[in-house]
């Protein structure tokens, strides 16, 4: 059946009200044309920018060729979600060294499977609105395409220089996904990028990963090396990461447009108490079986319990010095693999010298104490 153009702008306003029925926040459709971003993603893997991430140059310029992912592709419908949990506790847990900081998207449920799901639904109930097989798949950060660039293009917002989406009324804080359909549905006009001279996110980076603007170094990313990297964190970038042990959000946290993020109604995207805000020394005494019945359902699960003590050990030896932490590590260290024992031991090295640095502390501010006490009257 061959639709007219009336039909099909009256089809997609019938697909965004479904959309916002399923949860979505946002729907944009757009082209398959990315030819523009294959320079740009050629260059970014000419660098290396993409580390360990192997998967990144195995499908080469796939990720810009929709209609190779999916034969008979003609549009892509782009959908946001938003996930702002209510009382993220940003800056409380970040200037707590003791308490762990987890990237805020990965608080809830795993969203993979949520927005796949979803898009499934959305795909089939296209099909019964037109009364046909509609030829679609949905994509949620599970194959090689260009999100971003095709959300940009469906005028979800632009793309920062943090190489993240933002919306001027959502900020960033959401996820994406997208459908691909063999429907020549009307585009969306794409929005102007309002990032004007900010250089925040660049500046702010712990690690200075945002290499240029909308270029990501993925190998010094916090993220890249915290759920990503599969082996040792470099030495040089363990002092940055903080209490960081899965994910970054600085880059977020410091753009000026996320003053407008919306909180999420979502319910699986609200906090999970078992990871939340926990004290650094309480992570680190799960087992594997605990790790895994706490992470369950969740993102964090990906990167197995020995990269979770990994990241935690980075981030305890980062904390202040601590007879407990140094008792910690050391017990543990016996029944961890090699990748673990190699960070536990930089851990106890630097509480070692900040044990060396507390006590010359101790004795100047001993010092000081006795010398101002003498000079002072004796009613002061």
């Amino acid at each position: 059946m061959t639709l007219t153009a009336e039909q099909l702008v009256h089809i997609k306003s019938q697909i965004k009200a479904m959309a916002q029925t399923l949860g979505f926040q946002a729907l944009g459709v757009s082209d398959i044309d990315l030819s523009i971003e294959e320079p740009r993603l050629q260059a970014w893997l000419d660098n290396n920018y993409h580390g360990e991430m192997d998967y990144m140059a195995r499908h080469g310029m796939m990720r810009a060729r929709p209609a190779e992912l999916q034969p008979g592709t003609l549009r892509v419908i782009s959908v946001r979600m938003d996930y702002l949990p209510e009382e993220a506790y940003f800056a409380q847990d970040l200037k707590e060294p003791n308490t762990a900081f987890i990237s805020r998207y990965a608080l809830g449920r795993d969203y993979h499977k949520l927005i796949r799901n979803r898009l499934k639904r959305l795909g089939q109930q296209i099909s019964e609105k037109l009364e046909q097989e509609l030829g679609f798949r949905p994509f949620v950060d599970s194959a090689p395409i260009l999100e971003r660039p095709l959300a940009a293009k469906a005028g979800l917002g632009w793309v920062g220089k943090h190489s993240l989406l933002l919306d001027e009324k959502a900020g960033s804080w959401f996820f994406l996904g997208e459908l691909l359909v063999d429907l020549p549905l009307p585009v969306d006009e794409p929005v102007q990028e309002q990032c004007g001279s900010c250089v925040a996110c660049m500046t702010m980076c712990p690690t200075q990963a945002i290499v240029a603007p909308y270029v990501v170094d993925g190998r010094r990313c916090i993220s890249y090396l915290t759920i990503e990297l599969q082996e040792a964190i470099p030495e040089e970038f363990r002092p940055l990461i903080g209490n960081r042990i899965y994910g970054c959000d600085d880059c977020q946290l410091v753009c000026p447009w996320n003053r407008y993020a919306e909180l999420s109604c979502e319910q699986d995207f609200q906090k999970r108490g078992n990871v939340a805000s926990q004290d650094l020394l309480t992570l680190w005494a799960w087992d594997e079986d605990t790790f895994l019945k706490n992470t369950e359902g969740s993102a964090i699960r990906r990167i197995g319990h020995q990269r979770w003590l990994r990241n935690i050990a980075v981030a305890l030896g980062n904390a202040p010095y601590s007879a407990a932490i140094v008792s910690a590590l050391t017990s543990k260290r016996v029944e961890v693999s090699e990748l673990v024992v190699e960070h536990i031991d930089w851990a106890l090295a630097q509480q070692a010298e900040k044990q060396k640095q507390q006590v010359n502390l101790d004795k100047k501010t001993q010092r000081l104490i006795r010398i101002v006490e003498k000079g002072l009257p004796r009613d002061a």
